[in-house]
């Protein structure tokens, strides 16, 4: 039975948060609630925010995933625009796209499987965070796109985690319409890995949670680590890569 008791991070209930905190299944499960105004843009506050979270989490022993939420309709409008305005300078601009692709990186390494749960529109740096997580639960009604066309700012680091997310035919076409693409087709591309029905997705992302926290956290980290390092080898370099990874996961 699928076990969803819910303990709020007190130390972390300041009303300025950017980031609501729940516990779940004994305190193995970090949910991270995207909580930026209706739109939750990546600003640079958020993005710190959400880092120095991320980071302090994966060095938790108990912890076995983590899920990253949102309230409001959108799972993530993606970049503050207004903070990559020209007047803001270049050298703002890259501490921007700095220190998000720092952590969008982050969430690949963590020793914990990362779980995005998506109840509505994701876009731009939103869609480059949802590819960045391991496992996708999306709401029927989610919508995925990287609009940066339309305001001609070409979705440069949003494609980085998409084109290892989905084929690279899918990614074009979306990068270059800037249209969206619905649950379905995101689950086809193979963006999403499962849909439910909207009322249903946070209790499937926390049942997915669940199913991972029945393992062992050392192997998980290592299964996790060992999948992404051998996906960007050929396959005779990935079969050769395999050997140690096993004997390290030997109980």
């Amino acid at each position: 039975m699928l076990n969803i008791s819910i303990r709020r991070l007190s130390t972390t209930s300041v009303a300025k948060s950017l980031l609501e905190r729940e516990l779940y299944q004994g305190n193995s499960v970090v949910r991270l609630i995207l909580n930026d105004k209706k739109v939750n843009t990546l600003s640079l506050d958020l993005i710190n925010e959400l880092s120095d979270e991320l980071r302090a989490i994966d060095k938790i022993e108990k912890v076995r995933s983590v899920i990253i939420a949102h309230n409001g309709k959108s799972f993530s409008a993606g970049h503050e625009l207004r903070e990559l305005q020209a007047d803001k300078g270049t050298e703002q601009h890259s501490k921007i796209f700095n220190r998000c692709g720092d952590m969008m990186n982050f969430i690949r390494n963590m020793k914990v499987p990362v779980i995005a749960e998506v109840n509505g529109t994701a876009a731009a740096a939103g869609v480059q965070l949802v590819a960045s997580c391991d496992i996708v639960v999306a709401g029927k009604s989610s919508k995925f796109l990287v609009p940066g066309q339309k305001l001609g700012l070409f979705c440069s680091t949003p494609g980085i985690p998409l084109v290892r997310a989905v084929p690279k035919k899918v990614a074009m076409d979306m990068l270059l319409t800037a249209q969206p693409i619905d649950a379905d087709a995101a689950l086809r591309a193979g963006l999403v890995s499962r849909i439910v029905d909207d009322e249903q997705v946070k209790f499937e992302a926390l049942k997915v949670a669940e199913q991972i926290g029945q393992f062992s956290r050392s192997v998980t980290a290592l299964g996790k680590a060992f999948f992404y390092t051998q996906s960007e080898l050929n396959i005779t370099d990935a079969y050769s890569s395999f050997r140690p990874a096993y004997h390290d996961s030997v109980i």
